[in-house]
């Protein structure tokens, strides 16, 4: 039986693969204690599977959130999908899909002008990511979208899954919706933001009409990368008149071309 002493107590055997650690925060390279993991990998494991589990069931702030982007200039307005609380929206991802049959009306009285472009941030399955980057990722956003679309209204959908920007474009007669929307949360990465492009949107799009852009967050995809992507693909889709698998996103070609224009316009880093 062991002591107190330290030097009776098993050493952690290191993994030959530790110095990935440095440049990726993946759980990988644990090392081993005997045939088990250390103590302390063990906790940061139970750790990072509470931040998911909290991720996924925390409520949204929608008017916090909405307060915030009006303080950036932006016209909100706030909605909900048929889901009617979280339990259902997690067991019923379709109801997650379509508005609340009482929203719809509410939204089109909106005054907003038809042809633009829509933008939703539904909370998904990170209502975290959502309250942590959506912000700063419309505020990098603003100063590269034409002025006719800097405006466009931005509306904040809760239970919301991918697909619930398709209807509510739909209502809102634009001709083009963006999607930000709490990622499925990691056990490296909780508070990830997606963002889901889609041209001419409708009920009952599929996901192959869609462009979309990841892991949007300081240690992922920067709030500047992001917002240029963003903005190459809106200028593109509405030039094109297309989404998804028939269009390939280029934007970094842009950049290797040396467009002069293009990098004056790419905001510096955004925390």
């Amino acid at each position: 039986m062991m002591d107190d002493n330290t030097n009776d107590r098993p050493p952690v055997t290191e993994s030959p693969w530790s110095e990935w650690r440095k440049v990726s925060p993946a759980r990988l390279a644990l090392g081993r204690v005997g045939t088990g993991l250390p103590t302390d990998e063990v906790l940061r494991f139970g750790w990072a599977h509470a931040m998911a589990r909290d991720a996924i069931h925390a409520a949204l702030d929608a008017p916090k959130l909405a307060a915030t982007l009006q303080q950036l200039g932006w016209v909100t307005a706030q909605t909900r999908s048929h889901a009617p609380d979280r339990v259902t929206y997690l067991r019923r991802p379709d109801l997650g899909r379509v508005l609340d049959p009482h929203e719809a009306g509410k939204l089109r009285a909106l005054d907003v002008a038809a042809g633009n472009i829509c933008i939703v941030i539904g909370d998904g399955l990170s209502s975290i990511a959502v309250e942590r980057h959506a912000a700063p990722l419309l505020a990098a956003l603003q100063p590269l979208l034409p002025a006719e679309l800097a405006g466009s209204p931005v509306v904040i959908a809760t239970q919301a899954r991918v697909a619930l920007a398709d209807e509510v474009a739909d209502v809102l007669k634009s001709r083009l919706s963006i999607m930000l929307i709490g990622e499925r949360p990691g056990l490296s990465s909780p508070d990830s933001l997606g963002i889901y492009i889609t041209h001419a949107p409708f009920s009952g799009r599929s996901d192959a009409d869609r462009n979309c852009i990841s892991n949007v967050r300081p240690e992922g995809l920067s709030y500047a990368a992001a917002a240029f992507k963003l903005a190459w693909l809106v200028r593109e889709a509405l030039g094109r008149g297309l989404t998804g698998v028939n269009l390939k996103d280029e934007s970094d070609l842009t950049l290797l071309n040396g467009s002069v224009a293009d990098l004056d316009r790419l905001p510096g880093p955004t925390k």
